[in-house]
C-alpha cells in the first residue's frame, strides 16, 4: 500500500465513518475537520482538490465498505454455478450457497461455528435463502470436483482487470499446513516441521490480480506448472506482452511458448547457460544475448517481477499462511479460497481506484 492507503486504513479502524447524503463524512486523521466523500470518491480535502488523486479519506472509505462490496461481488461471481441434480430424498442445500458461505469464512478468518453469525446476516440480507450448517461448509472443501471450480472462480475473479494487465509473473510460494513431518526422522537429528501446500500463480504486476493457479504438494516443481498457468491466462483474454519469472522456470519450451504468443520472456539465464541450445531455438539465442549484452536494461523489465512476491505477501498477510484443513483435499481447497478472497479484495480496491466495471459474466 502506498501512504494514503495506509493512512486509510489507520482512519477505518480509528475513526468512525457516518453515511451522509449521497456520500460519507468521514474524520480528519490529525484534527477535528471532516471531510465528505462521494459516492465516485472525490473528497472535499485539499488533497483531493490540489492534485485530483484519491485521498486517503476515499480510500479510508473504501476500507469501510469492503465487506458489504465483497458479498455483493460474490454473490455476482458465483451465479452461474450450476447445482447438481437430486432425483430423490431430502432436498440438498444450495451448491453455491455453501460456498458463498466457505469463501465468506475464509474471508473473515474464523471457525465454521464462530463465523455463523456472518452467514445469518447474509442471510437476512436475501443474499442467500437458507444458512447452511457450519458442517456443511466443512463437508464441501473435501469434495474433489470442488477443486476444478474453484480453479475456474480464481480464472473468472480476474476477468474484469483484462483493460489493465499486460505484464505478468509467474512464481510459488509455501503455505503451511497443521501436519508435521514423521517424527522417526528425529534419529538423523532434523527438527520437527510442518508439512507444506505450494501454490503456482501467474499474477499481474500492476494490479496483484492472481489470474491463474495451480496447488501442489512441497515438492512439486515449478517448470512444469508455467505452460499450464500462462495458458489459462491467455484462453481468459488476456493480452499478454510481457513475461517475468526467475531462473527455475528458464526452459527451451518456456521461451519458444512465450514466443509463440508473440510476448517478450524476462527470465535470467543459469550460469552454464550456452548461446546453442539443442534445437537451435531463435528466441532463446535472441533473449540469452540480450541478457549477456544489455544486462542492466533487461533487469529493469526483469525486476516487475517482485511484484507477484507482493501478491504472495498480500495473500498471507491478509488471510494467513496456515492451513486449517485437516485432509489433503480440503487443504488445496482452502487454498484456493484465500487467493480467491484476495482476487476479490484486489477488484474491489481497482474498482475503487480505476473505476473499473466489476463484471464478471
Amino acid at each position: 500500500m502506498n501512504l494514503r492507503e495506509q493512512n486509510g486504513f489507520e482512519i477505518s479502524k480509528t475513526k468512525v465513518i457516518m453515511s451522509g447524503v449521497d456520500g460519507w463524512i468521514v474524520p480528519s486523521q490529525s484534527s477535528n475537520k471532516k471531510y465528505f466523500v462521494r459516492k465516485d470518491f472525490s473528497c472535499s480535502c485539499p488533497d483531493h482538490k490540489e492534485r485530483g488523486c484519491q485521498c486517503k479519506h476515499a480510500f479510508a472509505e473504501a476500507q469501510n465498505c469492503e465487506v458489504n462490496q465483497f458479498e455483493v461481488l460474490l454473490k455476482d461471481l458465483l451465479e452461474d454455478i450450476e447445482e447438481p441434480v437430486y432425483s430423490f430424498g431430502r432436498p440438498k442445500l444450495s451448491r453455491k450457497e455453501v460456498l458463498f458461505c466457505a469463501i465468506q469464512k475464509v474471508y473473515s478468518q474464523l471457525s465454521s461455528r464462530r463465523a455463523f453469525s456472518l452467514f445469518k446476516n447474509v442471510e437476512t440480507k436475501n443474499i442467500i435463502n437458507k444458512t447452511p450448517n457450519y458442517n456443511a461448509i466443512n463437508k464441501i472443501l473435501n469434495e474433489k470436483e470442488i477443486t476444478s471450480i474453484l480453479k475456474d472462480l480464481v480464472v473468472l475473479s480476474a476477468s474484469p482487470l483484462k483493460v489493465i494487465e499486460t505484464s505478468f509473473s509467474v512464481d510459488s510460494s509455501g503455505f503451511r499446513t497443521t501436519r508435521f513431518n514423521e517424527y522417526c526422522k528425529e534419529k538423523h537429528d532434523t527438527k520437527k516441521e510442518h508439512n507444506w501446500l505450494k501454490a503456482h500463480i501467474c499474477s499481474g504486476n500492476k494490479t496483484n490480480i492472481v489470474c491463474s493457479a495451480e496447488i501442489t504438494n512441497e515438492n512439486g516443481a515449478d517448470c512444469p506448472q508455467f505452460k499450464p498457468l500462462v495458458e489459462t491466462v491467455v484462453n481468459n483474454g488476456f493480452n499478454v506482452q510481457e513475461l517475468m519469472a526467475d531462473k527455475a522456470y528458464s526452459s527451451r519450451e518456456n521461451f519458444a511458448l512465450i514466443d509463440s504468443l508473440n510476448a517478450v520472456p524476462f527470465i535470467p539465464f543459469k550460469s552454464n547457460t550456452t548461446s546453442k541450445p539443442r534445437g537451435q531455438s531463435r528466441i532463446w539465442r535472441k533473449m540469452f544475448y540480450y541478457f549477456k549484452f544489455n544486462q542492466d536494461e533487461f533487469m529493469q523489465h526483469y525486476h516487475a517481477r517482485s511484484n507477484i512476491e507482493s501478491t504472495f505477501n498480500m495473500i498471507k498477510s491478509k488471510f494467513n499462511d496456515l492451513l486449517k484443513s485437516k485432509t489433503l483435499t480440503a487443504q488445496k481447497n482452502e487454498l484456493l479460497l484465500k487467493v480467491l478472497c484476495h482476487n476479490i479484495v484486489v477488484v474491489i480496491h481497482e474498482t475503487n481506484e480505476l473505476g473499473i466495471n466489476a463484471n464478471f459474466n
